[in-house]
């Protein structure tokens, strides 16, 4: 099979295949993030990042940029969940949080939480980058394995 479209995940002593089902990616401008933040102020804060993220992004020295990162991570979910900001999703259902070791995690709730149940998908998985400019994210959704090949037939 090819590698590029299994993942296998530990669980317990198991192993237990995954089948890619979908991926999404969204670059994000810090400045212009930067100026949302700056003309809606709090309120635009707490309407598109949870309280644990913004604990997180402020006051870090490079805030913006980690704010953009977490703003790319939420697109780049929704992509992954086709469907785009509708339908009662919230851009808090959606909450970028790091492990211990620093690799973000995403955990979904609300209509978003559905929509990845409906889809059958098991974990999302993401990766964030940024730099003074930019931030990028990567998501990719997991399911697991009907043994059919390369997921044809999930």
């Amino acid at each position: 099979m090819a590698p590029a479209t299994l993942a296998i995940l530990t669980l317990r002593q198991y192993h237990v295949r995954m089948n890619v089902k979908s991926h999404g990616v969204d670059l994000v401008s810090c400045a212009r993030l930067a100026e949302s933040i700056e003309r809606h102020g709090q309120r635009f804060l707490d309407r598109v990042f949870t309280e644990a993220e913004q604990a997180y992004c402020g006051g870090k020295k490079r805030e913006i940029e980690h704010y953009a990162g977490r703003f790319a991570a939420k697109e780049a979910v929704l992509k992954v969940l086709g469907t785009g900001w509708r339908n009662g999703i919230n851009w808090t259902d959606i909450e970028v949080r790091n492990q211990p070791a620093g690799q973000p995690k995403v955990s979904l709730s609300g209509r978003c939480r559905e929509i990845a149940d409906e889809l059958g998908l098991e974990s999302i998985v993401i990766s964030i980058s940024h730099t003074d400019t930019h931030a990028i994210a990567s998501a990719i959704g997991l399911a697991v394995s009907t043994g059919a090949a390369l997921g044809i037939g999930n």
